[in-house]
């Protein structure tokens, strides 16, 4: 396809987070992007309707209704998890690249068969993790060192919505994917416990990770919560950084830089991040360029189509998540049967 020649998109499911990616495409193709929002599918009806109206384009109930009423090039995927490997497949035996939204799939024979069909079709497979697109993981990424502690929470109040999964998948598995693309090393030990609250899936859990390296991370997930955190800290020899993926703020802690940094320089600083000032501590709020992660994400997976490039997150990216997500709910199902839960 020509370069100015503008892709066909679609987004297949028009719920909380499918509206979301039909209103990105469609400020991107406003902006003046080589693209254009060309469909909307969704099984019910009424919501593929009014996301039809809303948006202007055609609505589908089906996806073969959708690919026999014209060519696509690219699509979302944001039907409910246990629905990506169905609704994958013909999208990718037509050749279509798809940006699959998290968890990749709801099994690793689910994931496998959308890597499958992926080379199989010569595809583009793109997992939506979109806080990798987070500027201030961006930020974090490059002061990256030798990280050998991770500690991440992710609280929500609860909401009705992704109850076909649990917490592990529906939360934290951000936090997994992004810890594991920065420790190379691989998982050596699992250790979690979690517990259904108001649903009948696993509402809020906590893990620990050792790597093989020696890095070790922590991570609380909860969607019964009565405030919200994204937040992810980690440390490193002499350093220590602290990330809010809500806020976008990276602060940045050296103890080698500056113990002789002026008490009230060292005061404003510690009174802006919420610390407390301390001797011998450098404090540093690091720039974090401010930007909508799903817009990164979709435009970074758009450019990935356009080049013909392994996307920045990619399908195996996603399966290496979700695999290590499974690990965990087999370490809380053990947990709780010896807890006898």
């Amino acid at each position: 396809m020509p370069a100015s020649d503008p892709l066909r998109v679609a987004v297949v499911g028009a719920g909380a987070f499918g509206r979301n990616h039909l209103r990105v495409y469609r400020e991107l193709e406003q902006a003046g992007q080589a693209i254009q929002l060309v469909a909307v599918v969704d099984r019910d009806p009424g919501v593929a309707a009014e996301a039809a109206q809303k948006f202007g384009v055609p609505g589908f109930e089906t996806i073969e209704a959708c690919l026999a009423a014209g060519p696509l090039d690219a699509a979302s995927i944001c039907v409910p998890t246990v629905h990506h490997a169905s609704a994958a497949e013909p999208l990718l035996a037509a050749g279509v690249d798809l940006l699959v939204e998290k968890p990749l799939a709801a099994s690793l024979a689910d994931a496998d068969r959308i890597l499958e069909l992926a080379r199989k079709h010569g595809c583009i497979v793109q997992a939506g993790h979109l806080e990798r697109f987070n500027p201030a993981v961006t930020a974090a990424r490059q002061h990256l060192q030798e990280p050998m502690f991770f500690e991440a929470h992710r609280l929500s109040v609860f909401t009705p919505r992704s109850l076909d999964v649990d917490v592990v998948l529906d939360l934290m598995i951000h936090d997994l994917d992004i810890v594991l693309s920065l420790v190379a090393s691989a998982v050596r030990e699992v250790r979690a416990v979690g517990l259904p609250v108001l649903s009948r899936k696993v509402d809020i859990a906590n893990v620990r990770l050792e790597f093989e390296n020696g890095c070790v991370a922590n991570f609380t997930a909860s969607r019964v919560s009565t405030e919200r955190v994204r937040k992810l800290r980690f440390f490193q020899p002499h350093q220590y950084l602290s990330l809010d993926f809500a806020r976008q703020d990276l602060l940045m802690i050296d103890v080698t830089a500056a113990a002789g940094m002026d008490p009230a320089q060292l005061a404003a600083l510690a009174q802006m991040a919420g610390q407390h000032p301390s001797a011998g501590l450098s404090l540093k709020k690091i720039s974090v360029e401010q930007s909508e992660p799903l817009r990164l994400e979709i435009a970074s997976f758009l450019d990935a189509v356009r080049t013909r490039t392994t996307p920045v997150v990619s399908a195996e990216d996603g399966r290496a998540a979700l695999a290590l997500a499974l690990e965990i709910n087999r370490a809380i199902a053990a947990h709780a049967t010896r807890a006898g839960l």
